[in-house]
């Protein structure tokens, strides 16, 4: 009989974090994770949470930041964003644990009888579910290197079991098979003009506690690591001098694996997971991307405008879509943040456009600074500068159409209000749905474009999928005036049921397009999202143009394209002024 070929053994690489939480364990594995893929390693990247929620998707993004969907609709952490920026790769909900769903796996079994006769415990039940998971990827046969980042900060109660299992997963396996890389930091003692390594020091001692032996440490400190700091830290840690790498803070999020790359990381793993080395890697069009986002010929002012925006990771993506898009128009894109409540406060809100070149209007739910974010579109509209609406972003922009040229004043949604023009309104399938987890509309959906608009340019496409987190859409009902009144729309589901992109025509305003789904989570470092492209283009020509003006009329204002602000008064120097008048 012929023999069969063995499966090839796949390498498990994890990542800690100690000292203090929020060092970037995220971006250290997206570089590691590009790194390997540069050289011809097909890898991919899961993460696992701490907290006891089965999924982030109830939490505010004040506790969590944002939620990241998955194409097969999984709410999860926003790490998950950076994977899939930096290698390009769709991620799934098999590339996020978290403690609740490890619990929930457990439960269920042992009240199926699973465990009949058994005592259901930490070890072995939990850490088993959790090593499980670790090796559910590698099934497929699909890749050579699996990164875990372990959430969390080494110390705390939450992730001893996450480090458990990668204890007795590394010793199921073999250490030739496994590999520990922790992430520390090395503080700046100003005071005393030096680097102090005791709190590492501290850390390692911490994981040898458990029984983790780290063999890369990964340090992040605002000052260069001496030769003779990178041997001691090595020296009190264990760790060959070699391994200890110095992480200090980039320009530039995508700075960090070139920086790597530098430190020969990626060298220093594959020697020690026994893979083959010799491979260049091929980061030829990162360094072009890089180099473009570092040393862009122009910028923009893009407004921001959420209800969220005091922590600005509950927009990360969005944030990031800004960069790639940024870098494909040779711009450097300024995010201005605007509180949406604010603008409800305000007697004249013209002086938060000063100088914008774009506007978005950011997701979110409930009806907190709702009515905020329509009154800026309104102005937005009025003034011609350019709109992207995202899911919430959109509503509000048809809200405001369907009051101030529908003639339907008591236009709203049926999310916010009672009204006899609930112009959105929940979906169909959501109206008996009483639980709030997993079950909004999430995930890849198909899309049609309209011939010659905007999006359809934008594509280069006429059926595209997006991903999908949301519950209400545009009510039908309307659908015929908000047309006949000059609103397109551009984008819908396959059975023309779900109205998904509305846009006005160019004629109409420069670029006025919104988005029922989520394109800023199909945005990648080397390839911006279609719309966020010409978002920005648009936005980079509002300027050009606002420049050009200024420059020909003295009394031309700072804010829209049309040159004038309203009730005689404009913009200078970002402050207010009243326009002297004659009688």
């Amino acid at each position: 009989m012929p023999k069969t070929k063995a499966k090839k053994q796949t390498k498990y690489i994890f990542i800690t974090g100690g000292v203090v939480s929020s060092l970037g364990k995220g971006i250290v594995s997206s570089s590691l994770g590009l790194l390997l893929k540069s050289r011809g390693f097909r890898v991919t990247i899961q993460k696992f949470d701490p907290y006891i929620n089965v999924d982030p998707g109830t939490m505010s993004p004040y506790q969590h930041g944002e939620v990241y969907v998955t194409e097969d609709g999984a709410e999860t952490d926003l790490d998950l964003g950076h994977y899939e920026r930096f290698l390009d790769t769709n991620m799934t909900r098999a590339n996020n644990t978290t403690t609740g769903q490890v619990y929930n796996e457990v439960i269920q079994r042992e009240r199926r009888g699973d465990y009949l006769g058994a005592t259901v415990q930490v070890v072995p039940h939990i850490t088993d579910e959790i090593r499980r998971r670790m090796t559910q990827l590698a099934k497929s046969g699909d890749f050579d290197v699996i990164i875990s980042e372990i959430g969390g900060t080494v110390g705390d109660i939450e992730s001893l079991p996450f480090l458990e299992a990668m204890r007795q997963h590394t010793m199921k396996v073999g250490k030739n098979n496994c590999l520990s890389i922790h992430l520390s930091y090395v503080p700046y003692i100003a005071s005393a003009g030096e680097l102090k390594t005791k709190p590492t020091q501290h850390s390692v001692k911490t994981l040898l506690e458990i029984g983790i032996q780290p063999d890369v440490l990964v340090c992040r400190s605002e000052q260069p690591l001496s030769k003779a700091l990178r041997e001691k830290i090595g020296l009190f840690c264990n760790v060959e001098t070699r391994a200890v790498v110095e992480a200090r803070d980039a320009s530039t999020i995508y700075e960090v694996p070139l920086t790597f790359a530098e430190e020969n990381v990626d060298t220093i793993v594959l020697e020690k997971l026994g893979l083959p080395s010799s491979s260049k890697r091929d980061l030829a069009k990162w360094r072009k991307y890089v180099d473009r986002v570092k040393n862009p010929s122009k910028s923009v002012r893009i407004g921001m405008i959420g209800k969220y925006v005091q922590l600005q990771d509950a927009y990360k993506s969005i944030a990031e879509a800004f960069v790639h898009a940024g870098a494909e128009n040779d711009a450097k894109v300024e995010i201005v943040w605007i509180n949406s409540e604010e603008l409800e406060q305000k007697r004249s809100i013209d002086s938060y456009f000063a100088n914008i070149d774009g506007v978005l209007i950011a997701p979110g739910f409930g009806s907190r600074g709702v009515e905020g974010k329509i009154r800026a579109i309104e102005y937005i509209r009025k003034k011609k500068i350019p709109f992207f609406g995202i899911c919430l972003g959109m509503q509000c922009a048809v809200i405001e159409y369907a009051r101030n040229l529908c003639g339907l004043r008591d236009a709203n949604s049926s999310e916010f209000a009672t009204t006899r023009d609930a112009v959105i309104d929940l979906m169909p399938d959501q109206k008996h749905i009483q639980t709030k987890g997993a079950t909004m509309r999430l995930g890849s959906y198909p899309c049609i474009l309209k011939r010659g608009s905007i999006v359809h340019k934008a594509y280069r496409d006429q059926f595209i999928t997006e991903r999908h987190r949301h519950r209400y859409e545009v009510n039908n009902a309307y659908r015929a005036l908000l047309s006949d009144k000059g609103m397109v729309l551009s984008g819908v589901s396959p059975d023309g049921n779900l109205v998904e992109i509305i846009e006005l025509p160019r004629e109409v305003h420069p670029f006025f397009v919104g988005v029922q789904f989520h394109p800023e989570l199909k945005s990648r470092a080397t390839k911006a999202h279609p719309i966020f492209r010409e978002f920005i283009r648009a936005s980079v020509l509002e300027k050009e143009t606002r420049v050009a003006k200024s420059k020909s009329d003295p009394n031309f204002s700072s804010i829209g394209t049309n040159g004038h602000a309203t009730n005689g008064e404009s913009v200078r120097n970002g402050r207010m002024v009243r326009e002297q008048t004659s009688s």
